[in-house]
């Protein structure tokens, strides 16, 4: 593997523990596909330093298990404003 994707993937895995950020975030951040970013955490990291790759899962399901709830906030918050104007 190339340096430059290892030293990728170990950024993101500490941008996602510290920022307890979601995939698409984190791609925002570093300007790359989703893909590339749960790639990164789940394949290569792994490879490379598994307890931050285990770290950053934690991170990563946790926001799974809640984006069920933010997707109908965001909606619950979309039609109060609609209704408001």
């Amino acid at each position: 593997m190339k340096d430059y994707i290892e030293e990728r993937a170990v950024g993101i895995a500490k941008f996602i523990i510290e920022n307890n950020a979601t995939v698409r975030q984190t791609a925002r951040q570093f300007g790359i596909s989703k893909s590339t970013v749960h790639k990164d955490v789940t394949e290569r990291l792994m490879q490379i330093n598994p307890s931050l790759a285990k770290e950053a899962r934690k991170v990563l399901d946790v926001n799974k298990s809640e984006r069920h709830i933010r997707g109908g906030l965001a909606t619950r918050e979309k039609y109060l404003h609609i209704q408001k104007d």
